[in-house]
């Protein structure tokens, strides 16, 4: 399945601005999530990631995903 484009940089918009609010560095979220820094700052650009390593940063960041059903 294909997403629209530019739906991963909101997604990571959100991350960030999730982590920022806890006062957290890349390197701490990643810490807290078991990913490397670089990982998370993939996802705060919008690049592709794994379904696993978005759950492991959105756990971390106690923030649930909803998924809307496409037509």
């Amino acid at each position: 399945m294909s997403r629209k484009p530019g739906e991963a940089k909101g997604f990571g918009t959100a991350i960030q601005a999730a982590r920022l609010d806890k006062g957290w560095s890349q390197t701490t979220l990643g810490e807290k999530a078991g990913v490397s820094r670089p990982t998370i700052a993939r996802i705060e650009r919008g690049d592709d990631v794994s379904t696993a390593t978005l759950t492991k940063v959105t756990k971390a960041l106690g923030l649930t995903v909803g998924l809307e059903a496409r037509k």
